[in-house]
């Protein structure tokens, strides 16, 4: 019988998962905690994301008694036009539903948005690719990205990783993503952690905000 590979060990050897450490100016990155993906009932590209909207309106919360800006992404597809999504809806032909004016691109109701709030629309799993967001976040001196939201296999992951490649120290709250399934939930955790971002519990990410 093949021995268990331990995972920890084979990254430990390979210098992987060093802290980046929280920066001096933070940002909060909502990711498409939409209906889309929060309402089962009505997408099937939805989950059972209620305990993670929760946490994140704590964060929210915390967030604004500091002025720390609170961005919010979702994905919307122009229904006049099959270029709008790229090769995207090749792969995930359901995507197509996320349509422009439709219910299913609104942010969940529950979340603590405000109208000053920036809401960016975006075709691609990263909120940074192909939009203002790097630009938003470099306007305004921010050097941390607090990246919440769904799913953590997809888009968290691509927000995540384009955010350090953008200078932006990524820092991910555990109880504040979640995804379809555990196994790619988990998953996906342990590599951000590993590669990308620093992966906490909410509690370590209140604690930095409450000092700042």
């Amino acid at each position: 019988m093949a021995q268990t590979e331990d995972k920890n060990a084979i990254y430990e050897h390979a210098q992987l998962g060093h802290k980046l450490g929280f920066g001096k100016k933070p940002a909060l990155i909502v990711v498409d905690f939409q209906l889309g993906f929060t309402v089962p009932e009505q997408s099937p590209l939805a989950g059972n994301l209620d305990a993670e909207v929760t946490a994140t309106n704590e964060l929210i919360a915390a967030a604004r008694k500091k002025d720390i800006p609170v961005i919010f992404t979702v994905v919307g597809y122009d229904p006049h036009r099959q270029d709008d999504a790229g090769l995207w809806p090749e792969k995930a032909p359901s995507l197509r539903m996320l349509t422009l004016g439709s219910d299913l691109v609104k942010l969940d109701p529950r979340l603590n948005q405000e109208p000053g709030d920036l809401v960016i629309t975006k075709k691609y799993a990263s909120g940074f690719f192909g939009t203002y967001l790097a630009s938003t976040l470099t306007m305004q001196s921010v050097d941390t990205a607090i990246v919440t939201g769904c799913t953590t296999s997809g888009c968290v992951r691509a927000t995540v990783m384009d955010a350090l490649a953008n200078g932006f120290r990524p820092i991910v709250p555990i109880e504040c993503v979640g995804d379809r399934a555990q196994e790619p939930h988990q998953a996906n955790l342990f590599d951000i952690g590993a590669k990308y971002g620093d992966v906490m519990p909410l509690q370590e990410v209140l604690a930095y905000l409450e000092q700042l």
